[in-house]
């Protein structure tokens, strides 16, 4: 008997609106280690150019820019919200900004909307992507490596006065150009291991967490 071809993987794309320099840069250099495509527009009518194309998995966009009553904030909401069982090929992720971004939460929160807010960290950032991702089956499991080992050898206190920084670490520490090469190499690793191992057994994650309870200490 003919076994049943085994379908190619979804080709994962992700669109980005945002007119924030540095975060843009930071953005794509985290997604770009997964091996995503990216495409980053500054303006809403190309985020509309590029969304009629159907080629994007995830759209992250500063709601900044969108607001909370324009015609593309409720286009945007309108594509995400179709059920995965109904065929879902979009999710957003709401970029919400650090000192103006209060007035966003309520809204987002009320209609369960995802989002995150600037600066957060990149771990956290990563997994809330892949989740959304995983949702619509664009990849078949989250990210959910343990890191307490990378995390000891390579933070550092996080330089007076950036206030600014896209990503927040946990415990008041950031990651220099040189960390965040060695995590993209670890990142390329641990995506070749998901390939023959899914997700990590209950007891690896144990181990790690009890691990990073002690590096903190």
């Amino acid at each position: 008997m003919a076994s049943t071809p085994t379908p190619a993987p979804r080709h994962v794309g992700i669109l980005v609106l945002d007119d924030d320099a540095s975060g843009q840069g930071a953005l794509r250099q985290i997604l770009d280690s997964e091996g995503w495509r990216v495409r980053i527009v500054p303006d809403m009518k190309l985020l509309l150019a590029e969304l009629r194309s159907g080629e994007w998995s995830l759209v992250i966009a500063n709601v900044a820019m969108t607001g909370l009553d324009s015609p593309l904030f409720f286009t945007l909401r309108e594509l995400s919200s179709v059920p995965p069982e109904e065929g879902a090929r979009l999710r957003v992720l709401y970029l919400v900004p650090e000192m103006t971004g209060s007035q966003y939460l309520g809204p987002l929160e009320f209609a369960r909307l995802p989002y995150v807010v600037r600066p957060f960290h990149l771990h956290d950032f990563l997994e809330k992507v892949s989740d959304l991702l995983v949702e619509i089956k664009a990849i078949e499991a989250p990210l959910r490596q343990v890191r307490h080992e990378f995390d000891q050898a390579r933070k550092k206190k996080s330089q007076s006065g950036r206030s600014n920084a896209m990503f927040a670490s946990r415990d008041s520490f950031s990651y220099t150009d040189e960390e965040l090469a060695e995590y993209e190499r670890q990142e390329s690793e641990a995506s070749k291991a998901r390939r023959n191992r899914p997700g990590l057994t209950w007891a690896t994650r144990a181990h790690g967490k009890k691990r990073s309870n002690e590096v903190r200490k």
